[in-house]
């Protein structure tokens, strides 16, 4: 783990090698936010950029119908040393609460009913196909086919990586398109035949060799029935964590820009520029400082390191800029509309704490080329987190619901799409919302995707070949808050101790 404070007072050659270290982070979401805090705490000149006029990327916390409402991203993954090291040095340890443990549903079905994913499965996967929860969703038709997968002979190690062509060849259509489908593009963002088994379910190919089945690999794999939470959030809201980064970095002397858009880097034999998007107002060319030097460059900051912090089309064109080559994997838009509604019939959390679409029917199936977008997911914020049920009183719930974007859908049509979505998918009509929050948000592909891992290593190896460069953020280290921290940490670490202890360092690339 990275100190907390400069290194000890034996080394002075250390502490001034840091004083004299420029850090440039462009970006200012938390990978960026968490990098910068990494310089600046041993006492680096710190300089954090960011094109929009807040900090703090997907972290946002709104004020809607007088609740604090995190608008897109709202909890993270327990179990992450760097993220629990962050949190207690940011003094927000006690704020976090463990979600509650409800049930995601699974809708429509037949008819238009919904159930909840069944209890024993792996990302979808039931252990027990002839189970009552099972058979509910996928019928008796796609029991009997997913009861060949218990003669089929065994799958080498490795055999499939593709998640989807795993369960289709060994349980059946019906499974992947009713049971995995809603889930991988639920919790991920992408389809079945996209995600890589062995990222998304390690140790389940192997432990179908073991069991001779996949339904009894799923078995092995379970957790135990008193398994601790896995997810938390912040009372208050997320918006917490940006906060406190930001008063923290304010207090170790960095600068904190925002509104400043990053269009180029360039390296020379020491040092790197950063070229800035020239601002709207600056003078004209005859009163510029820059043309009286002779230049017709855009401004410039001159630093050792560069964080490269963004998301990933725009860090893919930085990189290429210094002759990097990325290959980020496929970016996707998603609309995120957040309601605030009357529904008392939510008090009770009628389908758990979220609701997966069955991605053939539905809200889920909206045609191409009707304008209306497909959702993804609604979410139920109000049923995971106990402070915000109690914030919000009987009856007042918040929603949160996922679509496609949709090219020129404005954003009344956006939120109407939400609504009626929630509707379906929640079995109730909606009342119009007390507020409405709308993000439209860039969702890179997750680590569990096919090829992923092998993207990340060859941007990875390219990125360590230059001098001073780094480069962080969901795009490269997968998505949520504690794959994004610790990584973030783990790549100023790597930078952090050629500047403190010298170029010797074998551990650092020449």
């Amino acid at each position: 783990m990275p100190q907390d404070t400069a290194p000890d007072s034996g080394s002075p050659d250390a502490f001034l090698r840091a004083s004299r270290t420029r850090v440039v982070v462009v970006g200012g979401g938390i990978a960026g936010l968490v990098a910068a805090l990494e310089w600046a705490k041993i006492g680096a000149n710190v300089t954090v950029l960011d094109a929009a006029e807040q900090l703090g990327g997907c972290v946002e916390t709104l004020t809607l119908d007088d609740l604090p409402v995190d608008v897109v991203a709202d909890a993270f993954a327990l179990g992450s040393p760097a993220l629990a090291a962050l949190l207690d040095e940011l003094h927000l340890s006690a704020a976090v609460e463990p979600l509650r443990p409800r049930p995601v549903w699974i809708a429509p079905l037949a008819g238009g009913a919904a159930a909840p994913l069944p209890a024993d499965t792996v990302l979808g996967i039931p252990a027990n196909t002839w189970a009552d929860d099972v058979r509910r969703i996928i019928g008796w038709s796609g029991v009997w086919r997913a009861y060949l997968d218990r003669l089929r002979p065994p799958l080498t190690i490795g055999h499939e990586r593709s998640l989807g062509n795993l369960v289709r060849t060994r349980m059946g259509d019906r499974v992947v398109d009713r049971l995995v489908a809603p889930v991988t593009r639920g919790l991920y963002g992408i389809g079945p035949d996209e995600v890589d088994v062995d990222v998304a379910a390690p140790g389940l190919s192997a432990a179908l060799t073991r069991a001779g089945s996949l339904a009894g690999a799923v078995a092995q794999l379970l957790p135990e029935s008193d398994a601790a939470p896995t997810r938390a959030t912040l009372r208050r809201g997320m918006g917490q964590l940006v906060d406190a980064l930001v008063a923290r970095l304010t207090d170790l002397g960095a600068e904190l820009r925002t509104g400043v858009r990053v269009i180029g880097l360039a390296r020379s034999a020491d040092e790197w520029a950063v070229e800035l998007e020239p601002a709207a107002d600056e003078p004209d060319a005859g009163e510029s400082a820059l043309m009286d030097a002779g230049a017709d460059a855009a401004p410039e900051l001159h630093a050792d390191i560069v964080i490269v912090a963004t998301d990933a089309s725009p860090a893919s064109a930085l990189l290429r800029s210094v002759a990097v080559a990325t290959a980020p994997g496929r970016v996707t838009e998603r609309d995120v509309v957040t309601l605030v509604v009357d529904a008392p019939q939510l008090d009770a959390a009628p389908r758990g704490r979220a609701v997966y679409p069955v991605p053939t029917t539905g809200a889920a199936a909206a045609a191409p080329g009707t304008g209306t977008p497909r959702v993804v997911a609604v979410a139920q914020p109000t049923a995971e987190a106990a402070w915000l049920a109690e914030a919000a009183g009987p009856g007042r719930h918040v929603l949160r619901v996922t679509l496609e974007a949709t090219a020129g859908a404005d954003p009344e049509s956006v939120t109407a799409a939400a609504r009626a979505g929630a509707s379906e998918l929640l079995g109730i009509p909606l009342p119009d919302p007390r507020a409405v929050a709308h993000r439209r948000v860039a969702v890179t592909e997750p680590a569990s995707a096919l090829g992923h891992a092998q993207r990340v290593a060859d941007v990875r190896a390219a990125v360590a070949a230059r001098p001073g460069l780094a480069v962080v953020g969901a795009w490269i280290a997968g998505s949520g808050l504690a794959r994004v921290v610790t990584d973030a940490t783990a790549e100023v670490d790597r930078l952090r101790s050629s500047v403190l202890w010298g170029p010797s360092d074998p551990s650092t690339p020449s």
